[in-house]
């Protein structure tokens, strides 16, 4: 069984918090089963956009959520088009900002190429 999304949501923030970054919610989605993305801005001014994986990839349903990269240091116009995008096919996403220098351990992402 999966994590509700707005728990999820919260102890992603405050696992970036704890590690000495910032986390905002950008959109706030369904509280049970809404979609989350992960907008992850860089010092550069660019970002990487991160958005669930689709679940046939995995042989088993762990209950974890997955992540795979949509868009890789991309100007932040472009993500923002994208998730606009995005938010006009399913008004229920979530859309989590995160300013960190290290990402690893806070969310699963595969590669689903």
């Amino acid at each position: 069984m999966r994590l509700r999304s707005d728990i999820f949501v919260s102890a992603l923030t405050r696992r970036v918090f704890s590690a000495g970054g910032f986390a905002a919610v950008e959109h706030r989605g369904a509280d049970a089963a809404g979609a989350i993305f992960i907008r992850h801005r860089h010092r550069d001014g660019l970002e990487t956009l991160y958005g669930p994986a689709p679940q046939n990839f995995f042989a088993e349903d762990d209950g974890d959520r997955k992540f795979e990269t949509r868009m890789k240091a991309a100007e932040p116009e472009a993500v923002a088009d994208l998730m606009a995008r995005e938010r006009r096919f399913d008004p229920d996403l979530w859309l989590l900002e995160l300013e960190t220098d290290e990402l690893a351990g806070l969310f699963e992402v595969v590669d689903t190429l």
